[in-house]
């Protein structure tokens, strides 16, 4: 089986002051947010990495994202299964806010952990809770494995693959950050015993 997550493409335009983007923040794509949804799916064809299942969040920009992407690959839209699990996580107050904002209230130190090392702030009231957003991952992953097809796509936000990056690189002693930028894709290949990172983080892109 080969894994592909995908993260949605952007939902800011030129102008516009980039804000978190959580749960309750449900935006749409913008042109080049569809425009990396389609090099997504190029990439996808170029590689035979159509894929046999798609599992997406049910947020507008992982909903339109997936349907671009389904598009292009020959998979049927209506088969798109959406999963509350890739629901991106709720920020709570700090939703809506810009960097700079945030920055004022909290301090720099507590974004750089999030960003960098994937630290969730101690005083945030964001949800769901870490634990559970790891318990959602591997049984996410479970229900890939059980639906047997050769190739799944997944498509939610930046915070919510952050936990499969966990799952991916557990025994990696130097793993890539765990970032993963809007419209970029991350590739697995199941061993039989653990999924195995071949790409992380890498720009669809980059590869026309």
């Amino acid at each position: 089986m080969k894994l592909v997550l995908a993260r949605h493409g952007n939902t800011f335009g030129p102008g516009d002051t980039p804000v978190w983007v959580g749960a309750k923040e449900d935006l749409p794509l913008v042109e080049k947010g569809q425009q990396q949804s389609l090099d997504a799916g190029h990439y996808l064809v170029r590689h035979d990495l159509q894929p046999d299942l798609i599992i997406c969040g049910p947020l507008k920009r992982t909903l339109e994202g997936a349907a671009i992407i389904s598009s292009l690959t020959g998979y049927e839209p209506s088969q798109i299964v959406v999963d509350d699990r890739l629901r991106e996580i709720d920020y709570g107050s700090w939703g809506g806010k810009s960097d700079a904002e945030i920055e004022a209230r909290f301090g720099a130190k507590v974004i750089e952990d999030w960003r960098e090392r994937s630290i969730v702030p101690a005083e945030a009231d964001w949800s769901p809770k870490p634990d559970n957003l790891r318990a959602h991952a591997r049984a996410v992953l479970e229900d890939v494995l059980a639906s047997g097809e050769e190739t799944v796509l997944l498509i939610s936000s930046n915070g919510i693959l952050r936990f499969y990056h966990d799952i991916f690189y557990a025994n990696i002693s130097d793993p890539p950050s765990s970032k993963v930028k809007t419209g970029h894709i991350c590739l697995a290949n199941w061993t039989g015993k653990t999924f195995e990172p071949v790409l992380w983080n890498y720009n669809p892109a980059a590869d026309i």
